[in-house]
């Protein structure tokens, strides 16, 4: 199967091209990469007045698959993802069984051949279980293909004991994503410590939470030499920590979810389950300091956290609700309204985060880039496209969003998932 991909605006940070080329592909591989390409085609799109970016790759979903499939599959997952743009993500193992084994790891990556449009990359546990009291079997999910461990929805609150992970997941040449949340600090919280928590008589959870973790983990990476990877940090404190690890020379990167850099805890109007996630919405100053860690270049990825919940789990007060809302089917559209069409990113930046350093992460040497032999993981961005967020329309089991009704500029014409269009679907 070839494809010819015409008149679009190819970014591409691996090569830094950045205008008009034409794109073509030829089975699984993109073949060339030229201004004006004329070989035959069986399928030829039109990219005019688009951008041509290579496929989206999102470091941290919540697919729910196996066990919790009420509120999301493989198959429901990865429709949104490619809705989305996503071509690859990283499912975390907090699942029913916990992903805490070699064969569990194998059991997914062969089931997500046939079930599901995006390439899922299954994470394997910390800890047996997630209940932090011996480790899970690491070297066997990294031989299946795992590249990273986390114990996600939670910190291993035993340093000891995460030490001796992170010391094995270095030995297996994979990361550790690390969810940085101090459990014995959060002390019933569903929302961020301030004057909006107080208004709604609400239990607050401070920055400390997740800073705290933050730098014993920097420091447990300086230690071990693993490459560590910071999940959905929402705090100025965060940044800062990030900031000085780079500066010190490790291996330390980090990532930050659309709602992080978009939303504030005075948006919390009323006591709204949709507005309960966890890291929860921050203040104004902690956003600003989002946008310039990654402005800086200080944090690396823009992920989701795409997290689905049944409407029985979300419609309810924050005290009861379930944490956490999905993002896949959003992502573009927020980031591109945000922070490329505000001037903070160029596309050059919102490609860079939203793929290329997502495939440096994880060592995807193929991915990541639109050009030459590489796999042909390809997004069609329409910029032009004004809308409003519908969650009426989601794909996904999840309909659980604050930005349902919010204002976007931005929608994903086209996905290709290794040389076939999957969506629309």
């Amino acid at each position: 199967m070839t494809v010819l991909i015409k008149n679009g605006h190819v970014v591409d940070p691996l090569t830094g091209k950045d205008g008009k080329y034409d794109v073509l592909v030829e089975g699984d591989r993109i073949k060339r990469v030229a201004e004006h390409i004329t070989e035959d085609a069986q399928d030829i799109l039109d990219a005019e007045g688009c951008y041509v970016l290579p496929g989206f790759i999102d470091l941290h979903v919540h697919f729910r698959d196996p066990g919790l499939e009420y509120k999301e599959t493989l198959e429901t997952g990865g429709r949104a993802a490619v809705k989305g743009g996503v071509t690859t993500v990283c499912a975390m193992p907090n699942t029913r069984p916990v992903i805490d084994t070699a064969k569990k790891v194998e059991e997914v990556h062969e089931r997500q051949k046939t079930e599901s449009l995006t390439n899922v990359i299954q994470l394997g546990s910390v800890t047996v279980g997630q209940y932090g009291k011996e480790l899970a079997d690491i070297k066997g999910m990294a031989e299946k293909g795992c590249r990273a461990i986390s114990e996600d929805g939670k910190s291993v609150m035993d340093a000891s004991l995460y030490r001796k992970g992170m010391k094995l997941a270095k030995e297996c040449g994979i990361a550790v994503f690390a969810h940085c949340e101090d459990i014995t600090m959060v002390e019933g919280g569903v929302m961020n410590a301030d004057e909006n928590a107080e208004r709604l008589g609400l239990s607050g959870i401070t920055n400390s939470v997740e800073d705290v973790i933050a730098a014993r983990d920097i420091l447990l990476a300086k230690e071990t030499g693993v490459s560590l990877h910071l999940c959905h940090c929402s705090t100025a404190g965060s940044v800062k920590l990030v900031k000085l690890a780079k500066e010190a020379g490790l291996s330390v990167t980090a990532e930050v979810c659309p709602h992080h850099f978009i939303l504030t805890s005075d948006d919390i109007l009323s006591d709204d389950g949709n507005y309960k996630m966890n890291p929860p919405l921050r203040s104004k100053e902690d956003v600003e300091m989002l946008r310039q860690g990654l402005k800086d270049g200080i944090i690396d990825v823009i992920a989701t956290d795409h997290a689905p919940h049944s409407e029985e789990e979300k419609n309810k007060s924050m005290k009861e609700a379930a944490f956490g809302i999905v993002g896949v089917e959003t992502s573009a559209a927020l980031t591109y309204t945000a922070l490329v069409k505000t001037g903070i990113l160029s596309m050059m930046d919102m490609a860079g985060k939203m793929s290329s350093n997502p495939a440096k992460i994880l060592g995807l040497k193929d991915k990541g880039s639109i050009s030459e032999g590489k796999i042909a993981d390809i997004v069609i961005f329409d910029s032009k496209k004004e809308y409003r967020i519908d969650k009426s329309t989601f794909v996904s089991k999840g309909k659980n969003t604050p930005f349902d009704g919010f204002p976007v500029t931005g929608e994903v014409a086209y996905t290709m998932v290794a040389g076939k269009i999957v969506y629309p679907f």
